[in-house]
């Protein structure tokens, strides 16, 4: 077991080359091609919805472990199947922070097809496997739900992102993930979650479109029409910032409807985030090589108004 190469799997590396690549452990190569450090979004999601259940005394351990296990290797497939479709169209050839940062060892010559289909067949049974007690417990509306789960992934790889809806396909995805969460603990659904975890979604969706800007021209001249290539750099940033008001705006709203807690306004700290990762594309939408500040900033805020509205359910839990 070498935790420290996992590690540095785990993190975003530059690029790595053929001999680095040889020297890594399966475990170590599953964790770059499946982007590990993107899961933690999926791996929060869980945790929101569980301790919404903690909160109203409904949390049960073994659910949430294999439904937290299930989410983050569905994630990983759909980060697998994803690539595997972009790179037999030639999607990401010349995006600028796949040539800039590395790319998938997929497109990089690293791995066969042959070995990349044996991890989305891990990843897949592995979420499969975790998810049919879920659906055994939670019956036809579990099923449905993850039914749900799978046509995101498979029509988010192809169409919708290259349509120019990626976006929404998100936004729906991850408030599913928390919404399904809440219910496998429940088996009822519940107003509070599902309200409160649409800001959180929209804050998911503005990921996806934060990094369509750097690879705007490439993704142009392929012909996938992403938000941002449809809207244009500079329109496409206001939309960003308006997605961003949106979703804390709601947050506020909800809570003077009555509908969450106060205490879930904590998760109104990732608006300044937001709010600076917007000024960023909206001075530097057309210089790819100066986006990655805002890109980051879109991923902290989405994570930090989750981890902020947990920590404050954590604190009201019985």
């Amino acid at each position: 077991m070498n935790v420290g190469m996992w590690w540095k799997a785990v993190r975003v590396i530059p690029r790595i080359d053929k001999e680095e690549w040889q020297r890594l452990d399966v475990v170590a190569r599953w964790l770059i091609s499946t982007r590990a450090a993107v899961l933690l979004m999926t791996f929060i999601s869980a945790a929101l919805a569980g301790l919404f259940a903690l909160r109203d005394g409904q949390f049960d351990l073994g659910r949430w472990a294999l439904l937290a296990l299930g989410l983050v290797f569905a994630h990983a497939t759909n980060n697998l199947v994803n690539d595997f479709t972009d790179f037999k169209r030639g999607v990401d050839k010349d995006n600028y922070f796949r040539t800039q940062y590395g790319p998938q060892p997929i497109e990089q010559g690293l791995m066969t097809q042959r070995e990349l289909f044996a991890y989305i067949a891990f990843s897949g049974l592995v979420a499969v496997a975790a998810g049919i007690p879920l659906v055994i417990y939670g019956g036809t509306t579990a099923l449905i739900l993850m039914a749900l789960g799978i046509l995101f992934v498979l029509f988010y790889t192809w169409p919708l992102k290259y349509i120019g809806l990626g976006e929404v396909a998100v936004a729906l995805a991850w408030w599913l993930v928390v919404l399904g969460a809440d219910y496998v603990q429940r088996r009822q659904f519940f107003v509070i979650p599902a309200a409160t975890a649409a800001s959180f979604a929209l804050l998911a969706a503005n990921i996806l479109l934060a990094n369509g800007f750097p690879d705007a021209a490439a993704d142009a001249r392929v012909g996938k029409k992403t938000l941002v290539v449809r809207l244009g750099a500079r329109r496409a940033a206001w939309a960003y910032l308006l997605i961003a008001l949106l979703a804390h705006g709601w947050l506020a709203l909800a809570v003077w409807l009555l509908i969450p807690p106060d205490r879930a306004l904590w998760g109104l700290v990732s608006l300044p985030l937001s709010l600076a990762a917007g000024a960023l594309l909206l001075r530097h939408a057309g210089q790819p090589q100066r986006l990655r500040p805002a890109i980051v900033l879109t991923i902290a805020a989405a994570l930090v108004h989750a981890l902020a509205i947990a920590a404050a359910l954590a604190s009201m839990a019985r």
